[in-house]
Protein backbone atom coordinates (compact mmCIF):
# COMPACT_ATOMS: atom_id res chain seq x y z
CA UNK A 1 0.00 0.00 0.00
CA UNK A 2 1.22 3.05 -1.09
CA UNK A 3 0.22 7.08 0.02
CA UNK A 4 -1.91 6.87 -2.98
CA UNK A 5 -3.39 3.17 -2.35
CA UNK A 6 -2.63 -0.14 -3.48
CA UNK A 7 0.49 -1.09 -5.73
CA UNK A 8 -0.75 -2.72 -8.64
CA UNK A 9 2.44 -4.02 -9.68
CA UNK A 10 2.60 -6.41 -6.05
CA UNK A 11 -1.16 -6.69 -6.79
CA UNK A 12 -2.23 -9.67 -3.95
CA UNK A 13 1.45 -10.13 -2.47
CA UNK A 14 0.42 -9.35 0.61
CA UNK A 15 0.81 -6.72 3.25
CA UNK A 16 0.29 -6.25 6.98
CA UNK A 17 -3.57 -5.03 7.28
CA UNK A 18 -3.72 -3.50 10.80
CA UNK A 19 -1.59 -3.39 13.55
CA UNK A 20 -3.66 -2.57 17.02
CA UNK A 21 -4.45 -3.85 20.24
CA UNK A 22 -6.66 -6.22 19.74
CA UNK A 23 -4.54 -8.34 16.66
CA UNK A 24 -2.46 -8.24 14.03
CA UNK A 25 -3.27 -8.90 10.69
CA UNK A 26 -1.08 -9.82 7.86
CA UNK A 27 -2.82 -10.54 4.12
CA UNK A 28 -0.41 -13.23 3.28
CA UNK A 29 0.79 -13.77 -0.37
CA UNK A 30 -2.05 -15.07 -2.50
CA UNK A 31 -0.04 -15.79 -5.74
CA UNK A 32 1.31 -18.90 -6.70
CA UNK A 33 4.28 -17.87 -5.08
CA UNK A 34 2.40 -17.69 -1.70
CA UNK A 35 1.36 -21.02 0.33
CA UNK A 36 -1.80 -20.82 -1.55
CA UNK A 37 -0.12 -22.75 -4.22
CA UNK A 38 -0.02 -25.94 -1.82
CA UNK A 39 -3.94 -25.54 -1.47
CA UNK A 40 -6.41 -27.26 -3.70
CA UNK A 41 -9.09 -25.14 -5.36
CA UNK A 42 -11.59 -26.97 -3.01
CA UNK A 43 -9.69 -25.78 -0.10
CA UNK A 44 -9.12 -22.46 -1.12
CA UNK A 45 -12.93 -21.61 -2.02
CA UNK A 46 -13.53 -23.10 1.61
CA UNK A 47 -11.32 -20.69 3.06
CA UNK A 48 -12.33 -17.64 1.36
CA UNK A 49 -15.91 -18.61 1.91
CA UNK A 50 -16.07 -19.54 5.50
CA UNK A 51 -12.48 -18.25 6.72
CA UNK A 52 -11.20 -22.33 7.45
CA UNK A 53 -7.49 -23.40 6.10
CA UNK A 54 -6.60 -26.43 5.12
CA UNK A 55 -5.10 -27.42 8.33
CA UNK A 56 -8.60 -26.02 10.22
CA UNK A 57 -7.16 -23.36 11.85
CA UNK A 58 -9.30 -20.15 11.14
CA UNK A 59 -8.21 -16.91 9.61
CA UNK A 60 -8.94 -13.93 11.91
CA UNK A 61 -10.64 -10.60 11.16
CA UNK A 62 -10.74 -8.16 9.14
CA UNK A 63 -11.45 -11.02 6.48
CA UNK A 64 -15.67 -10.14 5.73
CA UNK A 65 -16.60 -13.45 6.55
CA UNK A 66 -20.09 -12.00 7.14
CA UNK A 67 -20.40 -10.76 3.21
CA UNK A 68 -17.97 -13.77 1.73
CA UNK A 69 -20.30 -16.51 3.00
CA UNK A 70 -22.68 -15.39 0.85
CA UNK A 71 -20.79 -15.61 -2.49
CA UNK A 72 -22.22 -17.92 -5.21
CA UNK A 73 -20.64 -21.08 -6.06
CA UNK A 74 -19.60 -19.45 -9.61
CA UNK A 75 -18.59 -16.34 -8.35
CA UNK A 76 -16.60 -18.33 -5.93
CA UNK A 77 -15.16 -20.81 -8.67
CA UNK A 78 -14.03 -17.50 -10.77
CA UNK A 79 -12.13 -16.15 -7.65
CA UNK A 80 -9.85 -19.37 -7.37
CA UNK A 81 -9.51 -19.73 -11.11
CA UNK A 82 -8.29 -15.66 -10.85
CA UNK A 83 -5.97 -16.30 -7.89
CA UNK A 84 -4.54 -19.24 -10.63
CA UNK A 85 -3.89 -16.81 -13.19
CA UNK A 86 -1.72 -14.84 -11.38
CA UNK A 87 1.59 -14.34 -11.88
CA UNK A 88 3.64 -15.60 -8.99
CA UNK A 89 5.62 -12.77 -7.33
CA UNK A 90 7.44 -12.39 -4.15
CA UNK A 91 6.03 -10.31 -1.69
CA UNK A 92 7.99 -7.05 -1.08
CA UNK A 93 9.03 -7.13 2.47
CA UNK A 94 9.18 -10.27 5.12
CA UNK A 95 5.36 -10.95 6.28
CA UNK A 96 5.09 -12.21 9.56
CA UNK A 97 2.00 -13.90 11.17
CA UNK A 98 -1.00 -12.65 12.26
CA UNK A 99 -1.32 -12.08 15.91
CA UNK A 100 -4.49 -12.17 17.47
CA UNK A 101 -4.86 -11.07 21.19
CA UNK A 102 -8.53 -11.72 21.28
CA UNK A 103 -10.61 -15.22 21.60
CA UNK A 104 -11.79 -16.14 17.93
CA UNK A 105 -14.91 -17.70 17.59
CA UNK A 106 -15.00 -21.37 16.68
CA UNK A 107 -16.17 -21.04 13.45
CA UNK A 108 -18.21 -17.87 11.67
CA UNK A 109 -21.08 -20.45 10.75
CA UNK A 110 -22.36 -23.69 9.62
CA UNK A 111 -20.42 -24.85 6.74
CA UNK A 112 -21.93 -23.08 3.43
CA UNK A 113 -23.12 -26.09 0.80
CA UNK A 114 -24.41 -23.93 -2.05
CA UNK A 115 -25.30 -20.53 -2.56
CA UNK A 116 -26.58 -20.02 -5.78
CA UNK A 117 -26.09 -17.09 -8.82
CA UNK A 118 -28.55 -14.32 -7.98
CA UNK A 119 -30.62 -12.75 -10.98
CA UNK A 120 -28.57 -10.41 -12.51
CA UNK A 121 -30.04 -6.78 -13.69
CA UNK A 122 -30.45 -3.45 -12.46
CA UNK A 123 -32.17 -4.45 -9.71
CA UNK A 124 -31.97 -3.23 -5.89
CA UNK A 125 -31.62 -6.91 -4.94
CA UNK A 126 -28.78 -7.43 -7.05
CA UNK A 127 -27.27 -4.58 -6.35
CA UNK A 128 -27.25 -6.15 -2.26
CA UNK A 129 -25.13 -9.05 -3.82
CA UNK A 130 -22.55 -6.82 -5.36
CA UNK A 131 -22.05 -4.41 -2.81
CA UNK A 132 -22.48 -7.05 -0.20
CA UNK A 133 -20.67 -10.66 -0.82
CA UNK A 134 -18.48 -9.21 -4.00
CA UNK A 135 -17.16 -6.06 -3.14
CA UNK A 136 -18.28 -6.15 0.68
CA UNK A 137 -18.91 -2.02 0.65
CA UNK A 138 -20.85 -2.55 3.32
CA UNK A 139 -18.34 -4.38 5.73
CA UNK A 140 -15.95 -1.10 5.33
CA UNK A 141 -19.24 1.42 5.64
CA UNK A 142 -20.87 -0.32 8.95
CA UNK A 143 -19.55 1.46 12.45
CA UNK A 144 -17.67 -1.38 13.91
CA UNK A 145 -18.82 -2.38 17.53
CA UNK A 146 -17.37 -4.78 20.25
CA UNK A 147 -18.49 -8.02 17.83
CA UNK A 148 -17.67 -6.10 14.50
CA UNK A 149 -19.34 -4.52 11.91
CA UNK A 150 -22.94 -3.65 13.48
CA UNK A 151 -24.73 -4.51 10.15
CA UNK A 152 -28.53 -5.67 12.20
CA UNK A 153 -28.42 -2.40 13.45
CA UNK A 154 -26.59 0.39 11.53
CA UNK A 155 -26.00 -0.70 8.30
CA UNK A 156 -23.96 1.33 5.61
CA UNK A 157 -24.28 4.59 8.28
CA UNK A 158 -20.24 4.94 8.38
CA UNK A 159 -17.93 6.08 10.46
CA UNK A 160 -14.88 3.07 10.55
CA UNK A 161 -11.48 4.54 10.67
CA UNK A 162 -9.09 3.27 7.57
CA UNK A 163 -5.33 4.04 9.02
CA UNK A 164 -2.27 4.36 5.58
CA UNK A 165 0.22 6.08 4.51
CA UNK A 166 -2.20 8.86 3.26
CA UNK A 167 -3.56 9.71 6.58
CA UNK A 168 -6.69 8.67 7.88
CA UNK A 169 -10.16 8.13 6.01
CA UNK A 170 -13.67 7.82 7.48
CA UNK A 171 -16.01 5.31 5.84
CA UNK A 172 -19.10 7.88 4.48
CA UNK A 173 -22.46 6.76 5.37
CA UNK A 174 -24.14 5.13 2.16
CA UNK A 175 -27.75 5.59 3.87
CA UNK A 176 -30.46 7.68 2.35
CA UNK A 177 -30.12 9.98 5.28
CA UNK A 178 -28.92 13.85 4.76
CA UNK A 179 -25.81 12.80 6.10
CA UNK A 180 -25.55 9.82 3.92
CA UNK A 181 -26.07 9.86 -0.01
CA UNK A 182 -29.59 11.86 0.17
CA UNK A 183 -28.11 15.50 -1.73
CA UNK A 184 -26.31 13.35 -4.51
CA UNK A 185 -27.28 12.52 -7.45
CA UNK A 186 -26.81 8.57 -9.10
CA UNK A 187 -24.30 10.27 -11.49
CA UNK A 188 -22.37 12.65 -9.09
CA UNK A 189 -22.56 8.99 -6.68
CA UNK A 190 -21.25 6.96 -10.06
CA UNK A 191 -18.16 9.06 -10.08
CA UNK A 192 -17.91 9.21 -6.44
CA UNK A 193 -17.48 5.12 -6.67
CA UNK A 194 -15.56 4.24 -10.04
CA UNK A 195 -13.30 7.42 -10.10
CA UNK A 196 -13.29 8.58 -6.37
CA UNK A 197 -13.94 12.04 -7.20
CA UNK A 198 -16.24 14.23 -5.12
CA UNK A 199 -19.01 16.20 -7.25
CA UNK A 200 -16.73 19.60 -6.36
CA UNK A 201 -13.75 17.59 -8.31
CA UNK A 202 -11.53 16.99 -4.94
CA UNK A 203 -10.16 13.63 -4.81
CA UNK A 204 -11.34 11.01 -2.73
CA UNK A 205 -8.59 9.12 -0.52
CA UNK A 206 -8.14 5.28 -0.61
CA UNK A 207 -8.55 2.72 0.75
CA UNK A 208 -11.86 2.11 -1.45
CA UNK A 209 -10.53 0.33 -4.47
CA UNK A 210 -11.60 2.81 -7.18
CA UNK A 211 -9.47 1.32 -9.82
CA UNK A 212 -11.61 -2.13 -9.50
CA UNK A 213 -15.29 0.11 -9.19
CA UNK A 214 -14.35 1.25 -12.70
CA UNK A 215 -14.51 -2.19 -14.13
CA UNK A 216 -18.20 -2.15 -13.25
CA UNK A 217 -20.59 -2.86 -16.32
CA UNK A 218 -23.15 0.41 -16.47
CA UNK A 219 -26.09 -2.05 -15.08
CA UNK A 220 -23.97 -2.60 -11.76
CA UNK A 221 -23.22 0.13 -10.81
CA UNK A 222 -26.96 0.94 -11.46
CA UNK A 223 -27.71 -1.78 -9.30
CA UNK A 224 -25.40 -1.10 -6.52
CA UNK A 225 -27.09 2.93 -6.50
CA UNK A 226 -30.52 1.29 -6.33
CA UNK A 227 -29.47 -0.52 -3.52
CA UNK A 228 -27.83 2.05 -1.51
CA UNK A 229 -30.88 3.99 -1.96
CA UNK A 230 -33.24 1.49 -0.16
CA UNK A 231 -30.95 1.73 2.84
CA UNK A 232 -32.90 3.07 5.54
CA UNK A 233 -31.96 6.44 6.66
CA UNK A 234 -29.42 6.79 9.78
CA UNK A 235 -27.79 9.27 11.01
CA UNK A 236 -23.99 9.69 11.72
CA UNK A 237 -22.80 7.99 14.67
CA UNK A 238 -20.20 10.38 15.23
Amino acid sequence: MGPQGPLMDLELTGRVVEDIEPFRAVAPNLTPAGRIAGWSDAELARAIREGIRPDGTLIGPPMPFTMYRGLSDDDLASIVMFLRSLPATASAEALPPSEYRIPLPPAYGPPVETVAVPAQGVTAEYGAYLAGPVAHCMECHTPMGPQGPMIDTHLGAGGFEFHGPWGTSVASNLTSHADGLANYSDAELATMITKGKRPDGSAMNPPMPYGHFKAFTADDLQAVILYLRSLPPIPDQG
